[in-house]
């Protein structure tokens, strides 16, 4: 039983790609930070899940922001560079958080998880969210700032104060 793991959030086309629909802007540190982390995770034998934003055409949250990740289309797919492997999790979503509808506390249980690392995108939104869920359920929770991302550096810095002050998450 893993008492770690690692989860990658929506690093996916339309949020790192600069043709993507929500995309966060230069990309490249993170996708090398979150490359090496995944790398030092596997070397641990640590279990690694990808949340996927996955929507559909009438989705809810197009209200705020435009039509991205669509379910089966270029943008939902995870870039080339951080591609899972085999015996990696993957998880769909369609909300903020990657609790929200989603068998993810399930999986993570079963694998005996008790901490989690979050990695990726967007720090005030699905990252915030599902920290403050992961707390809720009583996992230990890790962010690192080179390892998260946002297309709005106000709102990023405000989520990672947030994660810490509030939260009780390990911001390093």
């Amino acid at each position: 039983m893993m008492t770690k793991a690692l989860l990658v959030v929506d690093m996916l086309r339309d949020f790192v790609d600069e043709k993507g629909a929500l995309y966060i802007g230069d990309s490249s540190a993170i996708i090398q930070n979150v490359s090496a982390r995944l790398q030092e995770h596997r070397n641990a034998n640590n279990p690694i899940i990808y949340i996927v934003d996955s929507h559909l055409p009438h989705d809810a949250e197009f209200n705020l922001f435009p039509p991205h990740s669509l379910k089966g289309e270029w943008g939902e797919e995870i870039i080339d560079n951080l591609a899972p492997h085999e015996k990696d999790i993957i998880i769909p979503k369609r909300r903020y958080s990657a609790f929200f509808g989603t068998d993810l506390d399930l999986t993570l249980r079963e694998l005996g998880v008790k901490e989690l690392e979050l990695t990726g995108v967007v720090t005030q939104i699905c990252i915030l969210y599902t920290a403050a869920d992961a707390r809720m359920l009583l996992y230990d929770v890790e962010v690192r700032k080179n390892c998260v991302a946002s297309f709005d550096e106000e709102a990023h810095e405000f989520a990672l104060k947030e994660m810490d002050k509030t939260l009780g998450v390990n911001v390093i």
